[in-house]
């Protein structure tokens, strides 16, 4: 009996998941962020990953859905630089938000959208899949942690200043920060402060009930359900299951039932890991229910 590898790479952390070719579960174990596009580059992210695998033989399969795997050439690098590993007969690599897509549904037609530091979308019905850049304000995208983050430091420096309408987001930004707004701008701007940093913010200003808060979160949920029609439309499809993940969607709160309000089915929010969607992509069709099955007993709680 053989094995198969999946590994979710992310902005935080990376999980690597390793199952039977029959479906049975054998190991799971979590390291930190290995975003291809952050400072270890390409390299760096397939570092984090070795780092974090641990064969006893190699897999007859690895699927890894990586954050960073977002344009052709990234892919490709990212493939060479794993395939050199060894650590499977067949590999394949692809952006995380595919994680996503196979954790959540076995269906032919489906989207999932993906929330979490940035924005990201796929989609597929039955070989036909759909992907984008998602590489930020540059490519046309809207939302995200750090992207709602940026926001509300942007209007909560107007309030203090009187450009902008008064706004409970000067409070939270300075209570999260201990100092004032004008000074987190300047950290910013001054590289002192990672922009990564402002995303600590979104929790925050998605559960505040202020005016502005409120109109960035409905923002949010807007730019969502476009990704979800832009996806169905580019398919050809007027409905697919929808699968929706990421910090920012992690649980069925304000800005979950915003989207699903929009919606015309019931977003689904999966039991699974994305990890668990690289195994499921890397097994044949009874193995993946028998994993389905399994996995969410085995899984570690923190998992």
């Amino acid at each position: 009996m053989g094995l198969v590898l999946g590994v979710d790479g992310g902005n935080s952390k990376t999980d690597v998941a390793i199952a039977t070719t029959n479906g049975d579960p054998v190991a799971f174990v979590r390291g930190g962020g290995s975003n291809s596009h952050g400072p270890g580059g390409s390299e760096g992210c397939i570092e984090v990953i070795a780092s974090l695998v641990d064969l006893d033989e190699q897999a007859d399969r690895a699927v890894l859905f990586l954050c960073g795997a977002d344009l052709p050439h990234d892919v490709i690098e990212l493939t060479q630089l794993a395939r050199a590993r060894g650590w499977a007969r067949d590999l394949t690599v692809d952006n995380d938000t595919f994680g996503l897509l196979y954790a959540g549904t076995d269906a032919a037609d489906a989207v999932a959208v993906v929330c979490g530091a940035g924005i990201n979308s796929v989609g597929r019905s039955g070989d036909r899949i759909v992907r984008y850049p998602a590489l930020g304000w540059e490519t046309g995208d809207w939302g995200g942690a750090e992207m709602i983050g940026q926001e509300a430091l942007y209007h909560a420096n107007r309030a203090v200043d009187g450009r902008g309408e008064p706004t409970a987001l000067v409070e939270l930004v300075e209570l999260h920060f201990g100092k004032p707004v004008v000074e987190v701008g300047a950290d910013l701007h001054y590289k002192r402060l990672q922009r990564s940093r402002l995303g600590e913010l979104a929790p925050a200003v998605v559960a505040c009930d202020d005016a502005i808060a409120l109109e960035l979160t409905q923002r949010l949920a807007d730019e969502i359900v476009l990704l979800v029609e832009r996806a169905l439309r580019d398919l050809e499809l007027n409905e697919a299951d929808v699968v929706l993940g990421g910090g920012m969607l992690a649980d069925r709160g304000r800005l979950y039932g915003l989207v699903a309000e929009q919606l015309a089915v019931e977003p689904i929010l999966p039991a699974l890991p994305p990890v668990s969607g690289a195994v499921l992509a890397a097994l044949g069709p009874d193995a993946q229910a028998r994993f389905r099955a399994a996995f969410a007993d085995w899984m570690p709680r923190d998992g």
